[in-house]
């Protein structure tokens, strides 16, 4: 049996969300590749270095063509060729009019929900490729149960055609902390980590540490993450609150860095209105850093009990949540304890098994029928 699978998200430089999710499970498919199941993996450039390497049974294929790739370019490949038994896209897209069963991963429906987060092009592609996927698939996986039920409600999928499987989570093992400086803040800061943009409700969380700062003045806030859509607000906000020296942006940070961020913060707080899954809440957990999260969409179904919640559009909530949080040294404790108690319920192993297994018992029903 030889499973096709598209690799491109993992072949990217900077990995995060679905690259560092498609990476753990190319990851696990090269290690347990053997003469029963083999594995393609299709991609639109050469390999990058970090990516698993080839062996008898894990296989890459450069297929040429960026524009329209998983629309014009791999199709032609996969009908040419006909030398796969099923295939799997870990990102959404299924190539158009694939000959043979079809597996694809959503991860979430915020374009639906916040499309001004999205350029133009990356929205028509979202939304027009991603209901092509859901149709065409014999079989859709979905990362948290807040992203099934979002399926089933915007494209009328059915119950039983979706399946939830949790991404993992793995504390690395070995690693340095880094010689980040931030030569100003000697201070206890509030710590984000995430991209830039109108849903994870960045706003929230600045208007909150302004009057937070009333009863602890000595706080900072640094927020982690790359621009991503209609930032600019929240450069403003903090220009017209006058927090220009008390609130610090990093952009893209390394693994190294974010160690060290997550280590010394006294608390992370995830504001959003909209995860698929939300992982930096299992990254603060790992590193003993205790969490303020959003009620909203999945947040509670990964957080559990290890969390303090708050509603994300009252900005007070989440004011009285971090003064909770400073003024109890037992509810910090209870909370890093809790934290690393959750962790051990997900892992990239427990992932990818459920992953493969549904790929296998897909195929073996596609075979019968």
């Amino acid at each position: 049996m030889i499973i096709g699978v598209d690799g491109n998200e993992a072949n990217v430089e900077k990995k995060v969300g679905v690259s560092i999710y498609t990476l753990n499970l190319l990851n696990y498919f090269n290690k347990i590749a053997n003469k029963n199941i083999s594995f393609k993996i299709f991609l639109k450039n050469n390999p990058r270095n970090e990516l698993p390497k080839e062996n008898k049974y894990f296989k890459y294929e450069v297929v040429h063509g960026n524009f329209l790739w998983s629309q014009i370019f791999l199709p032609i490949r996969l009908y040419k060729k006909k030398d796969i038994d099923i295939f799997f896209s870990p990102a959404h897209y299924l190539p158009r009019f694939c000959s043979v069963t079809s597996i694809v991963t959503i991860h979430d429906l915020s374009y639906l929900y916040y499309p001004e987060d999205f350029l133009k092009k990356d929205l028509f592609q979202l939304k027009n490729w991603s209901s092509y996927s859901l149709k065409k698939a014999k079989k859709i996986i979905a990362v948290s149960k807040t992203t099934k039920k979002d399926i089933i409600k915007n494209y009328k999928i059915p119950d039983e055609k979706i399946e939830v499987i949790h991404n993992g989570y793995e504390k690395p093992i070995k690693y340095q902390i880094s010689n980040i400086k931030f030569e100003k803040i000697n201070d206890p800061y509030i710590l984000y980590v995430g991209t830039l943009q109108p849903r994870k409700n960045i706003l929230t969380l600045i208007k909150a540490f302004e009057k937070f700062k009333n009863f602890y003045p000595e706080f900072k806030l640094i927020i982690a993450g790359k621009k991503g859509w209609l930032y600019d607000k929240i450069f403003r906000l903090v220009t017209d609150l006058g927090l220009e020296g008390d609130v610090y942006f990093t952009d893209y940070v390394t693994d190294n860095q974010l160690v060290f961020l997550y280590k010394n913060a006294f608390c992370f707080v995830l504001p959003s209105f909209y995860e698929g899954f939300g992982i930096p809440l299992l990254e603060a957990m790992s590193f003993d850093c205790p969490v303020i999260s959003s009620f909203y969409s999945s947040l509670p179904e990964i957080g559990a009990d290890a969390c303090l919640y708050f509603d994300p559009n009252n900005v007070f909530d989440l004011v009285e949540k971090l003064k909770l949080l400073k003024e109890n040294k037992k509810l910090r404790k209870e909370l890093t304890k809790k934290g690393k108690t959750r962790i051990k319920e997900f892992s990239w192993k427990k992932c990818a098994d459920q992953t493969l297994k549904v790929i296998l018992n897909t195929h073996a029903s596609s075979t019968i029928s």
